[in-house]
């Protein structure tokens, strides 16, 4: 017979697993030690539900994710003067959580470096990265969309569960890049190199479908769909 204490062990654990991965399990098991008694009163039960909820009062994850189609974006806060900084963040890109709402829409970075920078969850629309340097950066569930992104260096970098929509890539490096989970919808990939990038089996088939995946790379000089694993058209 399932007990109390497993349900709420269960409870937790999955809560606690979908905000905060590397949260411990014996963590968790000390907050229901109280609770070892089958016939505990419902208040006690209440008292547990209300720990773990405090658990998860830390920073939002993001809410960007590359194969969801629609999303309600706030307005973009244009007397933050700081807005418009690249900064990594020193939470951790494992749930691309951040103190608040990392949002670089309409900014311009144009021949930055941001090399190893982590960007996790960042919000970007009509933002000019064009030539950035992101060699080993983080962009897990960034909002990558309707931007310019050509020439920017993505070797080595996570790029994964972003989506890149409307973005024009013209030129972009992704050698080496882990791109699982992320779309290219309605992107401008056209001269880009995306040789030895990890791209998963349903990603690779929707890239290939775009009409843009052609030309040559100007700095490394692979040729565009083949370094995707296309193949020739």
């Amino acid at each position: 017979m399932i007990t109390m204490k497993t349900l709420l062990f269960l409870l937790i654990s999955a809560r606690v697993n979908a905000f905060v991965p590397q949260f411990k399990s014996t963590r968790i098991e000390s907050i229901l030690q109280a609770h070892e008694d089958e016939s505990q009163s419902w208040g006690k039960i209440a008292a547990a539900a209300i720990v773990s909820a405090a658990l998860l009062s830390g920073p939002m994850p993001s809410f960007a994710d590359g194969q969801t189609k629609e999303f309600k974006l706030p307005p973009i806060d244009y007397k933050d003067k700081s807005r418009c900084t690249l900064s990594s963040s020193a939470i951790g890109q494992a749930n691309a959580a951040r103190d608040k709402l990392y949002d670089l829409r309409e900014c311009k970075f144009s021949g930055e470096k941001a090399a190893g920078f982590d960007l996790s969850g960042v919000i970007m629309t009509k933002t000019d990265v064009s030539k950035v340097d992101f060699k080993e950066a983080y962009f897990s569930k960034g909002y990558l969309r309707d931007s310019n992104f050509e020439g920017a260096d993505f070797t080595n970098a996570i790029v994964d569960r972003a989506s890149f929509q409307g973005s024009s890539l013209r030129g972009a490096i992704f050698a080496n890049a882990v791109l699982t989970g992320t779309s290219f919808q309605d992107a401008d990939v056209e001269n880009a190199d995306f040789t030895e990038a990890y791209i998963g089996d349903f990603d690779i088939r929707n890239l290939c479908k775009n009409p843009t995946l052609k030309g040559e790379n100007p700095i490394t000089g692979a040729d565009t769909r083949l370094s995707v694993g296309c193949g020739a058209k």
